[in-house]
């Protein structure tokens, strides 16, 4: 079993910047693949971006602000968020799974991962 923590949302100025993190424990501390997604009232979590031992995705609305990351022991994964917009405002969750196998091409489907973090809010104000 995989536990996941994320910290770090909060509450900020459109232009501002936030960094997430999501920290693993558990039996398969070094998950292979991991994941951000967020997801708004109503709607269906969406990919944010992901990333395996070699390969990092990302998906478009993110792309030259997004970026993610993990610490060399890979017990860590970081989103770093600039130039954040107001429709940026939603529930930001960290996601893994053990197998990185044809990931590259399903890292945004939220059915493909087994472990998921509680959430953390980021509120983007205009």
């Amino acid at each position: 079993q995989v536990h996941l923590v994320e910290s770090g949302g909060g509450s900020v100025q459109a232009g501002g910047s936030l960094r997430l993190s999501c920290a693993a424990s558990g039996d398969a501390t070094s998950s292979r693949c991991m994941a951000w997604f967020r997801q708004g009232p109503g709607q269906k979590r969406v990919g944010v971006a992901g990333l395996s031992s070699g390969e990092t995705w990302d998906n478009d609305f993110g792309k030259g602000r997004f970026t993610i990351s993990q610490d060399n022991d890979k017990k860590m994964v970081y989103l770093q968020m600039n130039d954040l917009k107001f429709e940026d405002t939603d529930i930001y969750y960290c996601a893994g799974r053990l197998s990185c196998v044809y990931m590259n091409k399903s890292w945004s489907n939220e059915l493909k991962y087994n472990y998921w973090g509680q959430g953390t809010q980021v509120t983007v104000s205009s």
